[in-house]
């Protein structure tokens, strides 16, 4: 199912204005997305689990992939699809050894590190962040869309691609050959939620053919 994945929203409630990560995730569905990860770095592990506990519900009946970022252990704990896991985070061989059924994405920042991630048995990388964003503190440098063909080139695994993409942007990383595109304030600002989600759908498979 992940290789039809288009649009891959990610939750952030203190990017979105003023919802909570529930009416995120329900928007989102509404708006036709097929997945969405659990993002939440400013809450205590007991809140996270609780969280991700409803999210599980919901997508279950819905038929959306649930990614839980960081947290393995909440992963495994709530029966979710799959943890995305970042360079800082559990080593992939580690994660794969613990939940050897899940699927495993990994945040890369280069070509070394997407390589590696998939010849490690990554099921799909992120590549980012493409534009500058605010969902990562301290995250100065940013690799712009022309990078992608280069990082993507040896990949035999779907990636994604995320950092600042919105509906201004997201037409220079199709350019680029991105088709499955992460965001978070693109949808979780937006005004109608649904609507940004099912737009930006909409833009990503037109450019699929």
């Amino acid at each position: 199912m992940f290789e039809e994945i288009d649009l891959y929203p990610v939750t952030c409630e203190k990017l979105s204005a003023g919802r909570s990560n529930r009416e995120v995730l329900e928007a989102v569905i509404r708006g036709g997305a097929r997945i969405i990860q659990l993002r939440e770095k400013e809450c205590s592990k007991g809140d996270f689990y609780r969280m991700a506990s409803v999210f599980r519900n919901i997508t279950a009946e819905a038929g959306v992939l649930l990614m839980i970022n960081d947290h393995l252990d909440v992963a495994l704990a709530v029966g979710a699809d799959g943890v995305h896991l970042g360079q800082d985070d559990l080593p992939l061989a580690a994660a794969r050894m613990i939940a050897p059924e899940l699927l495993i994405g990994i945040s890369t920042h280069s070509r070394r590190q997407a390589l590696e991630a998939q010849s490690g048995g990554a099921d799909y990388v992120n590549i980012g962040p493409i534009f500058p964003t605010r969902t990562k503190e301290g995250a100065g440098r940013f690799l712009g869309p022309e990078a992608i063909p280069g990082i993507a080139a040896d990949l035999a695994i779907p990636f994604t691609v995320m950092g600042g993409i919105n509906d201004a942007n997201i037409d220079q990383v199709l350019s680029q050959g991105a088709r499955r595109v992460a965001v978070v304030t693109a949808v979780t600002q937006a005004d109608d939620m649904a609507a940004a989600a099912a737009s930006l759908r909409e833009r990503i498979r037109r450019a699929a053919g």
